[in-house]
């Protein structure tokens, strides 16, 4: 059974804001865009904006999903604003197919602030 690489998973999620018409700012495992700063104490995959909405993405494996802290993880990102203008983020949550209901519990339990800011997106696995 071949795992679905973490290059492979920011590469899905990068896809899918191409298809949405964000730009990407920073990325990890990219070639020519820097990899994104930490936002507090937790790392995110990558950022993008569109217009003036900015956005960020983080992809999950199941690992991630049974972490316990990872309710109080998504809820920091996702009431996070921008520095200057304080707009709103959205936080994009990249996760396999197969996981998507358990995400779906997960962030259920999060703050109305915070499920309204969350938008999860299905990744393609490559498990053979």
């Amino acid at each position: 059974m071949v795992q679905t690489s973490n290059k492979d998973r920011v590469d899905a999620l990068i896809d899918h804001f191409w298809q949405n018409g964000y730009l990407t700012i920073s990325r990890k495992f990219g070639t020519y865009l820097p990899a994104p700063n930490p936002i507090g104490n937790y790392e995110v995959d990558a950022i993008a904006k569109l217009k003036k909405k900015v956005v960020m993405g983080i992809t999950l494996t199941e690992k991630d999903l049974d972490d316990p802290k990872l309710p109080s993880r998504l809820n920091f990102l996702a009431t996070r604003h921008t520095k200057y203008s304080n707009r709103r983020v959205t936080l994009f949550v990249g996760v396999p197919n197969k996981l998507l209901t358990k995400a779906k519990e997960i962030i259920s339990m999060l703050s109305e602030e915070a499920q309204y800011q969350i938008k999860l997106v299905g990744l393609r696995s490559t498990n053979a």
